[in-house]
């Protein structure tokens, strides 16, 4: 499998999982042992996609932009913009999904809100 659909199957995951499919999208494209190093949740996937699953429902409004995908040997990187509501400001979020095979085994995220003000007048995205 070459990174072209590594990424397709990174993207897919998150889009399945902001449409509160997570754990459906977690058998599917998740091995079984994968690691995830979010801080806030225990270790393993049942905790956090049940998380995901329950903000999807909790935040039926809301949206995934997908705004890059680099894809690189094992490791594909995604960035996006979080909103939970439309007038939110959104957060900015980096996931880091490192495979074997066709399935996810490792991944990082990271996220930091838009301010509603801030000096850098690049923005964020």
């Amino acid at each position: 499998m070459g990174p072209e659909e590594r990424k397709r199957i990174a993207v897919t995951f998150l889009e399945e999982a902001a449409a509160g499919r997570a754990r459906a999208a977690k058998d599917r494209f998740v091995a079984p042992a994968c690691k995830h190093h979010n801080a806030y949740f225990p270790a393993g996937m049942g905790a956090l996609t049940e998380a995901m699953d329950e903000a999807a429902r909790e935040h039926p409004d809301k949206t995934l932009d997908i705004l890059r995908v680099i894809g690189e040997n094992d490791l594909v990187a995604v960035h996006s913009c979080f909103k939970r509501h439309p007038d939110d400001r959104g957060f900015a979020v980096m996931h880091i999904f490192r495979f074997e095979d066709d399935k996810i085994v490792e991944f990082w995220d990271f996220g930091q809100p838009v301010p509603e003000e801030m000096p850098n007048t690049d923005g964020m995205f």
